[in-house]
């Protein structure tokens, strides 16, 4: 009997695990219509950046106690250690994101960058678990740093290309809902969790929050792959019914304009004799003066052209003084609150509980963003913000009052 199975088709040949890794196999992946829905992507996206804000957070509370226990640095140089850890994955974010984002342009599939920054983001984890000198933590966070602008370039670039500039806002309400998530449980479970089971305790959650994003990210279809086998709607053979019907009336409008002119034009009219051209010299054209200029402006960079806006330059003001503020939180917090309250790594992940729980209204910040524009409501924000960050300084001893004050 004769075999019917074809050589290229065999189960873990490589043409069928490249055609799985690009989704440019023949047939549809089930099931389609879910893996490549809004939903499902928004979803994944967003237990993305859950992710990787868990996985930063949730050694916030741990450091601290694990560079002196795991590291044997002195207690005097904690506080500097701590600082440079954060400081090297802010670094490799920064450095990494503009390169990510251009491979993300240039790249047919956004899926892939996805798929190779979890394989980083796994890899820092490993060596942050297993790491037990200073370089080798320093290592694991500098690869936490390349994963996080992977998703935070990648991810989102992916996620405004499925929901489209109307629902841009909402979606990112929901992204920044994740964020906010992360931030609140990852160091509450990682101060409860160390000071119950240790410090491998604390990464056994990590792996396994890994695996459930690997599960997500592998799944996902993007919206042009789909577009192969699923037809938007309004879309026929590639072209949409609203683009056939305006080119239909743009037909019909210039017939009848032909017969409109030849209705208007008299019969007997003679036809015009030709004028002969004129011999004297025409003078030739002056380019408009804004030519050099514009083409000047074209070669730029992409990321040139971009600084040039006084709005994105804004909105990077307010991202580079929200992160400063959340990562003095972060090398400050776990350390004031052992120094001042005698408080364990529990104490210091619920200190963070009251920062993040006004951040749940992210999904309604960003409807109202969509409806009314994000200019208010930033500056507003920012402006509420002032007078608690002031009040920080007034806590200065222990005592019932203190706490309640911080």
């Amino acid at each position: 009997m004769a075999n019917d199975s074809h050589p290229d088709r065999e189960i873990g040949s490589m043409p069928d695990l490249l055609a799985w890794w690009t989704q440019n196999s023949a047939s549809p992946p089930l099931p389609l219509a879910l893996r490549s829905s809004k939903a499902f992507i928004l979803t994944t996206i967003s237990l993305a950046v859950f992710t990787d804000i868990f996985l930063y957070g949730v050694i916030v509370p741990v450091i601290p106690f694990a560079l002196t226990q795991r590291a044997a640095v002195r207690q005097q140089d904690v506080q500097y250690w701590v600082s440079v850890l954060l400081a090297v994955y802010g670094a490799a974010l920064l450095a990494a994101s503009p390169v990510c984002g251009w491979a993300a342009d240039r790249s047919a599939s956004r899926r892939s960058p996805l798929l190779l920054g979890l394989l980083a983001l796994a890899a820092s984890t490993v060596m942050l678990c297993v790491g037990n000198s200073i370089g080798v933590l320093v290592a694991g966070r500098v690869l936490q740093g390349i994963s996080a602008a992977v998703v935070w370039t990648v991810g989102l670039a992916l996620l405004v290309d499925t929901v489209g500039q109307k629902d841009v806002g909402q979606a990112m309400g929901w992204v920044g809902l994740s964020m906010s998530m992360g931030v609140l449980v990852a160091p509450l479970l990682g101060g409860v969790v160390f000071e119950r089971g240790g410090y491998n305790a604390v990464f056994a959650m990590a792996f396994g929050l890994i695996g459930v994003d690997v599960v997500l990210r592998l799944l996902l279809v993007e919206k042009k792959i789909a577009r192969r086998w699923l037809k938007e709607p309004g879309e026929v053979d590639g072209e949409t019914v609203v683009g056939a019907e305006a080119e239909e009336e743009t037909g019909k409008e210039a017939a009848g304009m032909k017969d409109d002119s030849a209705r208007s034009s008299p019969v007997d009219e003679a036809p015009k004799e030709a004028e002969p051209p004129s011999l004297e010299p025409q003078p030739l054209a002056s380019p408009p003066p804004t030519t050099l200029k514009r083409r000047v402006v074209a070669n730029l960079p992409p990321i040139i052209t971009l600084l040039a806006s006084r709005r994105l330059l804004a909105a990077l003001w307010g991202c580079l003084v929200q992160a400063s503020l959340l990562t003095s939180f972060d090398s400050v917090l776990p350390l004031f609150v052992r120094a001042t309250f005698g408080w364990t790594s529990t104490g210091a992940g619920l200190i963070f509980l009251p920062i993040v729980l006004p951040s749940f209204l992210g999904p309604l910040v960003g409807w109202l963003s969509d409806r009314y524009g994000p200019r208010w409501l930033a500056t507003a924000g920012f402006i509420f913000s002032a007078p608690f960050l002031v009040l920080l300084r007034l806590v200065t001893h222990d005592s019932l009052g203190q706490k309640a004050l911080l």
